[in-house]
């Protein structure tokens, strides 16, 4: 499974850069970060009639608790291509709904990376997204242990710090600096 062969997924933090990126046509899928829920359904309608597929950010929702409740609430409400999240409740249901699941795995530590493992054996989310995504050892760790594609996303600041995470086995890679939004 990849993103029609998109390596590059726009995060989107700001309205003016939503808008800018219904304007290309070499993203077909971007990435909705922090948004407010007043905002959210014309959000992905609007990205849906310019042919976008929007991987909505379910734990960054202002305005939604980020529960059960919230993610049935997006799943049949919002209904975008799919939700990225920490939480194992949000994943189930956004799974059993028929969108594209993304875990989220932050690297702080062993434990943490353990813990995120036992997640995804219960989940089986279909990509994992490593944070940070400069850690192109970990890149490889994460994809040979749950043989998922992996999104490596946070920290990657430069041309080369994707390459390098591509070359690690990253599917793709998700970034909010716009000057990284190269197709």
């Amino acid at each position: 499974m990849d993103f029609d062969g998109q390596k590059i997924l726009p995060a989107i933090r700001r309205m003016k850069d939503f808008e800018k990126l219904l304007q290309y046509d070499s993203f077909g899928y971007l990435v909705l970060l922090e948004t407010h829920l007043a905002w959210l359904h014309d959000m992905v309608r609007l990205a849906r009639r310019s042919g976008k597929k929007i991987l909505l950010h379910a734990d960054l929702v202002q305005g939604l608790k980020n529960d059960e409740h919230a993610a049935e609430y997006i799943c049949q409400v919002i209904r975008p291509e799919g939700i990225i999240s920490t939480r194992s409740n949000v994943l189930s249901i956004a799974k059993k709904r028929g969108l594209i699941t993304v875990q989220r795995l932050f690297l702080l530590d062993s434990i943490a990376v353990e813990t995120s493992y036992r997640q995804f054996e219960k989940i089986r989310p279909d990509f994992i997204e490593v944070l940070p995504g400069i850690v192109p050892k970990m890149i490889r760790e994460v994809h040979q242990t749950t043989g998922t594609p992996i999104i490596a996303g946070g920290l990657i600041r430069s041309e080369d710090e994707i390459k390098q995470a591509l070359n690690a086995g990253a599917t793709a890679i998700s970034t909010s600096l716009p000057e990284l939004w190269k197709p």
